[in-house]
């Protein structure tokens, strides 16, 4: 997993859940939280944070805001990166017809799915080595 078109920049303020102000080198940025936790001793005004610049022009935002320093420490607060980060490696197994944990070949592996009232993060089948 890659994250592309990094900025780094200043915590100043958390309005909400949802929403982060930044400053960075071109000045006041609106980002989005991509962690709705509270995250009070990570988002403390005048920390270094890193965001990403979305990639859709339609955003409310531009920028989402994706890790934060900690001391020496640099935290991922992308509460999506660790589905992203399976996702990619089973289809990678998926693509080159390796086993998971000798159990079986992920095939049609997919996000969020939906059954009875219930979501999965992440979904697939397993096929036999045999």
């Amino acid at each position: 997993m890659q994250y592309h078109q990094v900025v780094k920049g200043r915590f100043l303020r958390r309005p909400n859940r949802f929403i982060a102000h930044v400053e960075t080198e071109d000045g006041l940025q609106i980002c989005h939280v991509k962690n709705t936790g509270r995250c009070k001793e990570l988002l403390v005004p005048g920390t270094r944070v890193w965001c990403q610049e979305a990639s859709s022009p339609a955003r409310k935002t531009r920028f989402d805001l994706i890790a934060v320093q900690k001391g020496s420490h640099l935290i991922n607060m992308d509460s999506q990166a660790p589905n992203q980060a399976a996702l990619e490696w089973m289809r990678e197994k998926e693509a080159k017809g390796l086993s998971l944990e000798n159990v079986g070949i992920p095939t049609n592996v997919r996000r969020e799915v939906t059954h009875g009232d219930s979501r999965f993060d992440l979904a697939f089948e397993l096929k036999n080595e045999v």
